[in-house]
């Protein structure tokens, strides 16, 4: 059953607690030191800086706290903390970047010392990635979950670059600095759909269990389920979950009976009770199966969902926008089926929805070419098709695979095929707010390859998300998630 104690209140933030910092005990005396410069003794080892450095991590930290000490106490101030790390957050504090010292220790030792002192937030941006830019990403590192190494599922959180990574029936979290938060075990065997609701709540869906299932993560409490039911058709019972959205109100989540029938569910976020269901299908052809991929896009207020399937005759799936308010569908196309594309016979692979820019893109499975459609402007063919313009790529023939992925991140397109990644960009010297069309489309993007030739062996890929300035890839049979950053970050590349 539920608990309302589990969910969010109004005005309430749920998480960690910040420790209490020493400014709150520590009120500034009236007579304070006139002297520019402070002597700190740290671990036994004596330190001298201005009061402006250590001011700089803010009126709420330790050392700011310190600085205010009386004029009569002319002794050097002593902290009973490791003075080599201490010497490289003190440089942190002088040059906002944290030197080359720092590669001697890992970001959890940085980051527990950096926390004691009140300065996180100082840590965190010097260690925080530049911004993404995919033609420059390289790898800079791998999270393996302790047990079950291969990564089911995952879900980028909160923007800040932060992830969640469902492992067999667990979910592991990684913070902004990639250091391992905590990892809890759920009743499901194995964890194939995750997203996060709330800052502490997942929503997660089995192939293998029916039923949406709520987690509160930093309880470990399984808070909730919902279950697709009708009372009138007995067929329908034991749904299970094959993807997951969620706007500022609801949840939506796409069910699959045994015997085919599918719907969406929308759910209400604040009490997690079912409110409606959209686009009942009996899924006993391609344009009917269930949906694989989800996306709610808030400019519009419509949920995307999308299927695809393989046969021995090759692709087939369908698109379909419904309005969150009426559950009507707005617009939807099948391929092949009706509503057709102009390519006839080469039908999309996968497809993902740029939110911020409007547009559907999707990558053909024959061709391996990548088409878009602005979403406010969808009619019977709203295709149009991307050209290579990029002389240098060497390998230029985009055929189409048995494994291809599509994700929209950062105004850039990844495509994954087969171990490959490589990524669309917005071209320099487009100026802002002019129009896309079908004749001029290719002026505007150009493709790179984001990996090297040992990464591209690495295996399949399965699974690509943005976070943050990040971008998180999976493989089939791998162990571990990749993060892929842009070269120029320079830091503490360490992960515990």
């Amino acid at each position: 059953m539920l608990s309302t104690a589990d969910l969010p209140q109004p005005g309430e933030t749920r998480g960690q607690q910040l420790p209490l910092m020493a400014s709150e005990n520590l009120q500034p005396p009236i007579r304070t030191l006139t002297q520019e410069r402070i002597k700190l003794n740290v671990g036994g080892d004596l330190f001298e800086t201005t009061l402006s450095t250590i001011r700089s991590g803010g009126p709420e930290s330790l050392l700011y706290a310190l600085s205010y000490r009386s004029i009569d106490d002319r002794n050097p101030i002593f902290i009973d903390r490791d003075p080599e790390i201490f010497s490289v957050l003190l440089s942190l504090l002088r040059t906002n970047r944290l030197p080359s010292s720092a590669r001697r220790f890992s970001k959890q030792e940085l980051s527990d010392e950096a926390v004691f002192y009140g300065i996180e937030t100082n840590f965190n941006f010097a260690i925080s990635p530049s911004p993404f830019n995919g033609i420059d990403a390289s790898i800079v590192a791998n999270i393996r979950p302790t047990s079950d190494g291969i990564v089911s599922s995952f879900a980028a959180a909160n923007g800040d670059g932060s992830i969640w990574l469902a492992h067999g029936g667990q979910i592991s979290s990684y913070d902004r600095n990639l250091i391992h938060d905590r990892t809890i075990r759920t009743h499901l065997d194995e964890i194939t759909s995750i997203r996060r609701v709330w800052p502490e709540i997942a929503a997660l869906g089995s192939n293998t269990t029916s039923g949406l299932h709520f987690y509160n993560f930093y309880s470990g409490r399984h808070i909730g389920s919902s279950h697709w039911s009708d009372p009138n058709d007995p067929r329908i019972y034991k749904a299970r979950v094959t993807a997951i959205a969620d706007s500022l109100t609801s949840i939506f989540a796409a069910f699959d009976c045994p015997h085919r029938e599918n719907s969406i569910l929308v759910i209400d976020k604040s009490t997690l009770q079912i409110k409606c269901e959209l686009g009942r299908q009996l899924g006993s052809s391609a344009k009917n199966t269930v949906a694989g991929k989800l996306t709610w896009i808030p400019e519009t207020n419509v949920v995307f969902g999308s299927a695809v399937t393989c046969g021995a005759f090759g692709y087939s799936g369908y698109m379909r926008l419904w309005d969150a308010r009426s559950g009507e569908v707005v617009w939807e196309t099948n391929e092949p089926g009706s509503g057709r594309s102009s390519r006839f016979g080469d039908s999309f692979a996968d497809v993902d929805v740029d939110v911020e820019g409007l547009k559907l893109f999707k990558v053909c499975s024959k061709s391996g070419d990548l088409g878009f459609a602005d979403i406010r402007n969808l009619g019977d063919d709203p295709w149009a098709y991307l050209k290579d313009k990029n002389p240098g790529m060497g390998n230029t023939s985009r055929k189409g695979s048995g494994h291809m992925k599509i994700h929209c991140f950062k105004k850039e397109v990844l495509v994954g095929r087969d171990g490959e990644l490589e990524v669309w960009s917005t071209a320099e010297g487009r100026e802002s707010g002019e129009e896309e069309s079908k004749g001029n489309s290719e002026e505007f993007y150009r493709r790179n390859y984001v990996d090297q030739s040992e990464d591209s062996e690495k295996g399949i890929i399965k699974e690509i998300e943005g976070g943050g300035d990040r971008l998180f890839v999976s493989r089939e049979n791998v162990e571990g998630i990749e993060v892929w950053e842009t070269s120029a970050f320079s830091g503490v590349r360490s992960v515990l």
